[in-house]
């Protein structure tokens, strides 16, 4: 029996493969398929069943395509509902794969459908759970998440409630948990940073699975303290449960590589939006006037999808030549099947063509210590509100990037803004938005609130409301 976890950390996602004598199985794949294929491939095995723990919310799973590829039966839990073929196994049923059995666990709460599966080995012992979104290392899944429902938050978190105490600690405590996220992603609110453990530890140290907590306490302590979840959420979830154009046609798509002059036509005749991938540094120094910054070294795939309302826009690429499919694919893995091609090489190719080039205004931390009063100039952290709310510089705004969609109209074209996150990352995507919506004079702060804490710059815990923009 080999089990291997594929941890995505842009995603703060894992996917498993499972194989033994021959046979295989994929819990709770990305959209590119490769990976499991080849996996299966170099074992000489068989992908039997692709199993998902819910219609998941914040990424687009693979299997469709990975079943079509292999011939493998796609598994839901009790009460799931897609609209493709796929087998709906009941609470309790027990899937063979070579030596080992899977026996699935209906464990609804994070949604209805939502799903654990145990691994029994070889001698028929259980091994380890595949929570999904059920149960994390630390922490649990988010109550609202569910496609439209009408249950609320609260009935949600009771069902979690039941689930988890009757279902997953009545289990060994030496039983590996094997969650389907980390810290970093927006399905739960204090997940650990380890991607594995032990369920007799979870028991002692996850708040949620105290044995002396009410169901009353443990449904206000799992609903208190949600933020609004990337609006791409649902969306994904619909693409889950009711399917989606293969892959290998996305990647076509996107990965046509245009001259500069097909390029403008592109981004003139279908109104596409121009995304540029690069490192921060190389963005600053020259961009095409109008194009946003989503740089792929970093929470790529996430802020594509808080940041662009319309999984369906068109968007054109500007990527680091050889790098252009990597772009398409993340994308895609977050429901952004309409990439239409990227600028054959790359931001070069535009400055040798003689075409108009924008920078972005960079000042040092020291710079804007020796300028800075707290009132003379407009200084905005675009950090999330609970890393303003925990400390930052006197006199800043709290702008969260998270949120620039809804408050753009709060700026003023005609006035000068700066711009800080945590590290210099958030802050160029916030600028180049500024800059493509008509304000003209934004001046990044690079390096963000760790360097800025180093200057004589004054430093707050304590939100200061600022409201003239």
């Amino acid at each position: 029996m080999r089990v291997e976890q594929l941890y995505t950390g842009c995603l703060a996602e894992a996917a498993y493969y499972i194989e033994s004598e021959g046979e295989a199985l994929v819990i709770d794949p990305l959209r590119e398929t490769e990976p499991y294929i080849e996996r299966a491939k170099a074992d000489g095995a068989t992908i039997k069943y692709v199993l998902e723990t819910h219609f998941h919310a914040d990424f687009v799973s693979g299997h469709l395509d990975l079943a079509k590829q292999t011939g493998a039966t796609i598994v839901y839990g009790p009460t799931a509902q897609p609209n493709f073929k796929a087998h709906v196994a009941t609470d309790g049923e027990v899937l063979h794969v070579g030596k080992i059995s899977i026996v699935v666990l209906h464990t609804p709460g994070h949604t209805m459908e939502s799903t654990t599966y145990l691994l029994r080995d070889e001698n028929g012992k259980d091994y380890a759970i595949f929570t999904g979104d059920t149960l994390f290392l630390g922490d649990v899944g988010r109550p609202d998440l569910a496609i439209k429902s009408n249950l609320t938050r609260e009935d949600l978190a009771g069902y979690l409630f039941d689930s988890l105490r009757n279902k997953i600690m009545p289990l060994a405590d030496e039983v590996i948990v094997y969650p389907g996220h980390g810290a970093g992603s927006a399905c739960g609110k204090k997940m650990s940073k380890e991607t594995q453990g032990k369920l007799g530890d979870q028991k002692k140290l996850n708040y949620a699975l105290r044995a002396d907590m009410t169901r009353e306490e443990f449904i206000k302590e799992v609903t208190t303290g949600l933020v609004e979840p990337p609006q791409y959420f649902p969306k994904n979830a619909v693409m889950n449960k009711m399917g989606y154009e293969s892959i290998e046609v996305v990647r076509e798509r996107g990965s046509q590589p245009l001259s500069v002059r097909a390029f403008k036509a592109a981004w003139e005749g279908e109104h596409a939006l121009v995304l540029d991938t690069r490192h921060q540094t190389e963005f600053i120094k020259g961009f095409i006037p109008g194009s946003i910054f989503i740089g792929v070294d970093g929470s790529f795939a996430p802020w594509v999808g808080a940041l662009i309302t319309d999984l369906k826009q068109p968007i054109l690429i500007v990527a680091e030549p050889g790098r252009e499919d990597e772009v398409v694919v993340r994308l895609a893995r977050v429901g952004y099947d309409n990439p239409i091609g990227f600028l054959e090489g790359g931001f070069q190719a535009w400055k040798d063509a003689g075409e108009e080039v924008d920078v972005l205004e960079e000042w040092t931390p020291e710079m804007l210590a020796n300028q800075f009063d707290g009132k003379n100039l407009r200084v905005l952290d675009v950090r999330k509100a609970s890393e303003y709310n925990a400390e930052h510089i006197l006199g800043a705004t709290s702008f969260p990037l998270d949120f620039i969609n809804r408050n753009m109209n709060d700026l003023k074209p005609e006035n000068q803004y700066i711009l800080y996150c945590a590290t210099g990352y958030r802050s160029v995507i916030a600028g180049s938005i500024l800059k493509a919506r008509g304000i003209s004079d934004v001046v990044n702060i690079p390096g963000g609130f760790e360097k800025l804490s180093e200057t004589p710059l004054k430093r707050t815990e304590f939100r200061e409301q600022v409201t003239e923009l």
